[in-house]
């Protein structure tokens, strides 16, 4: 081909492209064109309900409301044209045997996007979207929304809708992918402090409480989000879903499917319809007629919507079922009520029982029916139920998961009960819920997925979260998907520029409230309710380890301040709801409990600052009212008047802090107390009662404080004056006195190691001087050999304990047909984890035989060196999840130097005392006594048995490991200094 040849070849091709370019693009803001919505009266419903919506998102995104039309002739210039594939409507345009039109037909939810050039004399430019059925359209024209730049969240969060002066998208022919679950939707439950309230005074005055023109609302925002279940509210202070006959009619021109909750069989809210003065006992052994008559009033009432009808029976609410003694008397009974359920079914329903959509939640004291060994109809939907901390309790087998029922999963974001409520802020860890339901797709749970969702507010993300999953679970199959979600859902708010800030800001949120809920820092309990108590992280060791909790939560107030003065203007609202509220309430009821220790702890240590620590701990609790109080009342004009409470049922958490009288005894006039050092009372979390602090070395180079501060309002001038010149001081002089901050100062003592002399023992002290008082501090060190040259990740004594994270192990070693230990990012305490995968593993491999398992199983190893000849105990820390199936259990094995292997497994019962302490922490703990070790090098082995298994931290206790609740920091050799040639 010569040069002109080429040449032309290359024009054509432009012209060409350019051309396919200008085909793809729509305008919605042509002057010239104008711009209408075009559906088919003869269409759902929902055709209707979305076309208007749409209409309302572009006047939100252009500043003009197009006209909705449903005659042709009237369509003309740019035209959408939504609608139905398989109706002669959207055939016209399209044309019958189209891509498009093959592409969706038969499937489930599917949409399709098309622009088109002329097609018809008055139609400039038509975009087609077309749905397989009508959730399909309808989660097109809002997919639509979305590239508009209105978020599925513009009205419930208030996130901003940037408004255009000239709009054009560039639009290829698409056709969008099934959703991987079928049935995606949340729950809404323990509404009483805030839906039902905000309904009833605020946004619905008119209906007194949660009533069509909510659920309208709500029913908008699940198909924003792609969603398509509601289980409605169900407290007793909202009225059963269809006392209001306008919420079914909403529920169908919005195409939402109708369920019921686990406690709530054939749509029946047993709280608000069931009356046992006029009914009798809801029992089926001595009240069968009643009972029956109940359900079947019901489905009669039901035959013409879009249901999925819960199967079983339960207690009135949320209890057992009455008349049987325990799950093996259950299980004829549930057989047989289930059959009885089924047969009206059929009945009024007109067809086969296996063609009407049905669930099972196997929640509570259900699970244990169903293992005892209820048979459930094959058609039937299991639903496995998290423990309600979300931790799945359980998936399929290999025979369940061949069921044609197929299964799904019930999921708590906010949950009421035993052992404590989290009912007010988002706090449930997105790592933890993208492993979790992650892997319950991966077993197959993939026909219905809802989520407890509380009052929905303040739970915007984690609902985005989840329902995302649910339409698209392969988005988030890898473990780094989630934050880069989370800064994704954040754009829409602030804008690129800002939205990875606010991320860093929730992601470390999160991740403290992994550690400790907000709601669980009273180290309360309920059902029976405690009254709270002391926290356990330790005031007195590992540099404060409370102290350094109050700074992280200090640095998030002044990030979430410093960008609250950037995002004004139309973002503020929302920023204000997603971030600013949630992140500051988090730290004052954080601040609340630490800073009311600290005034407990400090008072029996005689300090004038104890005093101090208990008005800045009632502070946080005022704090926490005032911003509450903003929230319902100046918050977007007072649109979410009555939506926040900051204290639902009213639990001792949430409560103005209770401290003792603190006396104080100002005889000393100032005192100082080393980092270690309590008092003479033995019931404070501290380690000694010695004048010395803890013993430095130089592979470790610690750092320790001392504390100076005053017993009385008599102010003093202090100086420190080390007996070593290697002994550093961060302050060496100051004054104290009785103002606000002023009556305690903090040093810090490190070594300086090249100016420390050669040889083994150290020995130095730090005198304070004020007046005529003196204090001496010894300072205790030691050189140490530096380890054997080898891996970076190898580990050390650091004053008798060793403390490493499991995925920064020495070495690995895989093997094939076990499981193998698999890094997973953005989860547990250390925000680093290693999980036993496959969870598709066989049963059969599952040993636990010390010699196969050495022989043929997976393991991690970690070199470690010690200084201390001891028995030490290891331990383990995994995160509380539960077996994968009923064929698993949640073992792994450990050994030390090849020695003998000690199978372990953290698997629990019910609701045990273990339990409730794995789920408050999301930690479950085992230790394992070791044989005696001599000082020198070892390695610890952990192998993989059953899957699903998430090592988080190990620590190894020579003698020296103190009580601490947060992670240990590793016990790595520092760079070295000062290293002995020897």
């Amino acid at each position: 081909m010569n040069i002109a040849d080429r040449s032309s070849l290359f024009l054509f091709l432009l012209l060409l492209f350019a051309s396919a370019g200008s085909a793809q693009d729509f305008s919605f803001t042509d002057k010239e064109k104008g711009l209408q919505i075009l559906y088919s009266p003869q269409g759902s419903k929902l055709d209707s309900v979305a076309a208007h919506l749409l209409a309302n998102d572009i006047k939100l995104a252009t500043g003009s409301l197009p006209p909705v039309i449903t005659d042709k002739a009237q369509a003309a210039g740019n035209v959408i044209i939504i609608g139905n594939i398989a109706s002669a409507f959207i055939q016209q345009f399209t044309g019958n045997s189209s891509s498009m039109v093959n592409s969706l037909k038969g499937k489930w939810e599917c949409y399709g996007m098309k622009a088109i050039d002329k097609p018809d004399n008055k139609i400039a430019k038509a975009l087609v979207v077309a749905g397989s059925d009508m959730r399909g359209t309808a989660y097109g024209v809002f997919s639509l929304s979305e590239k508009l730049g209105v978020s599925p969240w513009y009205w419930w969060a208030d996130v901003p809708v940037k408004q255009q002066k000239e709009l054009i998208i560039q639009q290829p022919e698409f056709i969008a992918e099934p959703p991987g679950v079928k049935y995606r939707g949340i729950f809404i439950n323990d509404e009483d402090w805030g839906l039902q309230p905000w309904a009833a005074k605020t946004f619905e005055p008119e209906t007194g409480d949660i009533g069509p023109k909510t659920y309208a609302k709500v029913f908008e925002l699940l198909l924003r989000l792609k969603a398509n279940l509601i289980w409605p509210a169900m407290h007793p202070s909202t009225k059963a879903f269809f006392s209001y006959p306008e919420n079914v009619k909403v529920a169908e021109a919005y195409g939402i499917v109708i369920g019921s909750s686990h406690a709530e069989p054939m749509l029946r809210n047993n709280v608000g319809e069931w009356d046992e003065k006029t009914m009798g006992p809801f029992n089926y052994i001595t009240n069968k007629e009643k009972v029956s008559q109940y359900w079947e009033s019901r489905v009669k009432e039901s035959t013409g919507i879009d249901a999925i009808y819960s199967m079983g029976m339960r207690g009135v609410h949320d209890s057992g079922m009455e008349g049987v003694k325990n799950a093996k008397e259950a299980v004829p009974l549930l057989e047989q009520i289930i059959k009885d359920q089924r047969g009206l079914l059929e009945k009024y329903r007109g067809k086969k029982a296996d063609s009407i959509p049905q669930a099972f939640t196997a929640y509570k004291e259900v699970l244990d029916i169903y293992d005892n060994g209820l048979k459930i109809p094959d058609d039937i939907t299991l639903v496995w139920p998290d423990d309600n901390y979300g931790y799945i309790q359980r998936l399929n087998n290999e025979a369940e998961k061949a069921r044609s029922g197929g299964s799904g999963v019930y999921y708590h974001a906010s949950y009421w009960g035993r052992p404590h409520d989290y009912l007010w802020l988002n706090s449930t860890h997105p790592g933890l819920m993208r492993e979790e339901m992650i892997k319950a797709f991966k077993t197959g749970a993939d026909k219905i997925w809802i989520l407890n969702v509380g009052d929905i507010k303040p739970l915007e993300y984690n609902i985005g979260l989840f329902l995302d999953m649910a339409y698209d679970p392969t988005r988030f199959r890898e473990d780094s998907s989630v934050k880069p979600y989370l800064d994704h859902w954040l754009t829409a708010l602030s804008g690129k520029d800002q939205a990875q800030g606010i991320g860093d800001v929730l992601w470390q949120y999160y991740q403290l409230a992994f550690e400790r809920r907000p709601e669980f820092m009273g180290w309360s309990r309920t059902e029976p309710t405690t009254q709270t108590t002391t926290t356990r992280y330790n005031h007195f060791y590992y540099g404060d380890e409370a102290q350094r909790r109050i700074e992280q939560y200090e640095e998030l107030e002044m990030k979430v301040k410093a960008l609250r003065l950037k995002i004004t203007g139309e973002q503020a609202a929302a920023y204000y709801q997603l971030v600013y509220y949630p992140v500051m309430c988090a730290s004052w009821m954080n601040k609340k409990f630490l800073y009311r220790d600290k005034a407990i702890f400090y008072a029996k240590q005689n300090r004038l600052s104890a005093r101090e620590y208990a008005e800045r701990s009632k502070a946080m609790y005022d704090s926490i009212v005032k911003e509450t109080d903003y929230y319902n009342n100046g918050l977007a004009g007072g649109k979410w008047k009555n939506i926040m409470s900051m204290k639902p049922r009213n639990l001792p958490v949430y409560r103005e802090p209770v401290i003792p009288e603190i006396t104080i005894d100002g005889s000393a006039g100032w005192s100082i107390a080393p980092e270690g050092f309590v008092t003479k009372d033995s019931s404070l979390p501290g380690v000694t009662n010695a004048m010395a602090l803890p013993a430095f070395d130089n592979l470790n180079q610690q750092r320790y404080f001392i504390d100076v501060f005053l017993n009385d309002k008599k102010p003093v001038t202090w100086r420190a004056t080390p007996s070593q010149n290697w002994i550093r001081l961060s302050y060496s002089n100051g004054s104290l006195s009785a103002n606000p901050g002023k009556s305690q100062v903090r040093i810090w003592v490190t070594i300086d190691w090249d100016k420390a002399p050669v040889g083994e023992k150290l020995s130095g002290n730090i005198i304070f001087k004020a007046g005529s008082k003196e204090v001496k501090v010894e300072v205790p060190g030691r050189q140490l050999l530096k380890p054997v040259a080898g891996n970076t990740n190898e580990y050390i004594e650091n004053n008798g304990y060793v403390s490493l994270f499991a995925a920064d192990y020495t070495r690995k070693q895989n093997k094939k047909g076990s499981c193998n230990w698999a890094y997973i990012s953005d989860l547990g305490y250390t925000g680093k984890t290693l999980q036993a995968l496959p969870i598709s593993i066989k049963s059969e491999s599952l040993v636990t035989d010390p010699e196969v398992l050495k022989r043929d199983h997976s393991c991690v190893e970690y070199d470690f060196n010690t200084f201390t000849a001891t028995k030490p105990e290891v331990h383990v820390f995994t995160l509380p999840t539960h077996p994968l199936n009923n064929s698993c259990s949640m073992r792994y094995a450990v050994s030390i130097d090849d020695g003998p292997l000690t199978v372990v497994d953290f698997k629990t019962i019910g609701r045990s005392e273990e339990w409730k302490n794995n789920v408050l922490s999301n930690r479950a703990e085992r230790t394992i006594q070791l044989p005696y070790l001599q000082n020198g090098r070892h390695t610890l082995k952990v192998y993989c048995i059953d899957p699903g298994v998430i090592l988080d931290e190990i620590s190894i206790d020579l003698g020296g490991l103190m009580k601490s609740y947060s992670t240990i920091p590793e016990t790595k050799p520092a760079p070295m200094q000062g290293v002995p040639s020897h």
